[in-house]
């Protein structure tokens, strides 16, 4: 295509050259947002035969032309070329093609500078609500599993080591919590993507009459930009996104680890469905957790995406520079990663088998109920330092006997300390630890069917 034929060819005299061309196009990547650029486009065209800046047979014309160029994209019927540049641009050709000069007013008042914008800032806000919507679905799948674990003692952990007993149903409110916090994350980060910035045209505004706040009315925008030179450069708001996403993402992971780790052979508490596991090529007796693993790589990408973004835009000038085309991929591909991610956990989040005789072994094991002791102790009157010694003594002297608590005698514990009693035999048992844990946040049973039924109670759950 030369210049002349391209809508910003007047004053070039020579063609663009073919690899440039193709160095500069996006409509590969940026053609998704085509409903989005379409919606936006629509809305523009009402204001400005509103304004009287373009008839109402004009914008009449101009609206039937896109919702033609909109089915037919739909239904791949219409397809585009390198040469078409931009999703923006191909579809302002076609409709220039379809309806004749009309369509070529549809620009009027707008630059690809704030259009790109707009359209950026519609694709997201619908993103956010169905990765908001995905979010809740698995909130939810792990608040069923807690109600149906709530009797299951597991061994909770500190560097890896075991600490204390706990319940799986504390583990698994664990991580609603965080995805909790990120659900609000998301919903904050709509409120920013979720401004209008059509009118800011290239720069610095339009001289024309437009009416910015119908456009927002006619596409539910709350709120309009206020600094048409922040608004053509502003990108903060696909920043915060994946910033957000990445979060989402370093959750899913930790997630995902602790599962890789339990469904091995020294940990086996978890049995993970077939239908989420693969084999070996060449070793018959393997099953391997490569859905875990795999959304554990992937987050990694979702934090290149998130670097990647701030790189691009830590050195621009004001305000729109071309660098801001680089944007696209790695916001698609953050979406993409990260929707993929939650429809596979939740499936696979219920369809996860625990060994419940294998982790309260385990839970029992590593004088896991040491801290218990030494709050028996506190509760007789001995400073938790001293009470802390005693206790990290009996220790050694039960790795040294090759003897657990409860293998111990009273005289035993009496050697330690004399505030030790026949009660202290109650504080001996992964349960009653368990049981006692009642402070607010704890894992005793109470405590946690408590913050379930909360969440299951939620208006927003």
């Amino acid at each position: 295509m030369t210049n002349k034929k391209k809508p910003w060819g007047g004053r070039f005299q020579m063609p663009t050259d073919t690899a440039v061309e193709a160095f500069t196009t996006s409509i590969h990547f940026d053609r998704r947002l085509y409903r989005h650029d379409i919606e936006g486009s629509i809305a523009h065209a009402r204001m400005l035969a509103a304004q009287k800046i373009i008839s109402r047979k004009e914008e009449k014309a101009i609206v039937s032309g896109l919702k033609s160029i909109l089915a037919d994209i739909g239904e791949g019927r219409l397809q585009f070329a390198t040469g078409d540049e931009d999703i923006h641009m191909a579809i302002e050709k076609e409709l220039i093609r379809r309806i004749g000069d009309a369509g070529g007013k549809l620009h009027t008042a707008r630059s690809r500078n704030d259009q790109v914008s707009l359209d950026m800032r519609l694709y997201l806000r619908d993103e956010t609500d169905q990765i908001i919507a995905l979010l809740k679905g698995f909130k939810s799948s792990l608040v069923r599993l807690a109600r149906i674990e709530i009797r299951t003692i597991m061994p909770g952990y500190t560097h890896l080591q075991k600490a204390q007993p706990v319940l799986l149903s504390h583990w698994l409110l664990a991580y609603w919590e965080m995805l909790d916090r990120d659900e609000a994350r998301l919903k904050d980060c709509r409120k920013r993507v979720n401004v209008m910035p059509l009118g800011a045209a290239a720069l610095a505004g339009t001289n024309l009459p437009i009416d910015r706040q119908k456009v927002a009315g006619l596409l539910n925008f709350p709120a309009v930009s206020e600094n048409s030179m922040d608004t053509v450069s502003d990108r903060d708001f696909v920043a915060e996104f994946i910033f957000t996403a990445a979060m989402i993402m370093t959750h899913l992971s930790r997630f995902c680890e602790d599962l890789i780790l339990w469904a091995s052979g020294e940990f086996g508490f978890v049995e993970i469905s077939d239908a989420f596991t693969t084999g070996s090529s060449i070793m018959p007796q393997k099953k391997n957790p490569d859905v875990a693993e795999l959304v554990r790589g992937k987050t990694g990408r979702v934090y290149g995406h998130l670097v990647a973004l701030l790189t691009i835009l830590k050195g621009l000038p004001m305000t729109y520079n071309r660098d801001l085309q680089e944007d696209k991929e790695p916001l698609f591909d953050t979406v993409d990663t990260v929707k993929a991610s939650l429809q596979t956990l939740t499936a696979m989040s219920r369809n996860l088998k625990f060994n419940h005789v294998r982790m309260r072994e385990e839970a029992v094991k590593g004088f896991s109920t040491a801290t218990d002791l030494a709050e028996y102790l506190v509760v007789k009157g001995l400073p938790f330092r001293e009470s802390h010694g005693i206790v990290g003594r009996l220790v050694a002297y039960g790795l040294r006997k090759n003897k657990t608590f409860p293998e111990m005698t009273l005289k035993e514990f009496k050697r330690f300390s004399a505030a030790f009693a026949e009660d202290i035999f109650d504080c001996l048992s992964v349960e009653k630890a368990i049981h006692a844990k009642t402070s607010h946040g704890g894992t005793a049973e109470k405590m946690v069917l408590k913050r379930i039924t909360e969440i299951e109670g939620r208006s927003d759950a």
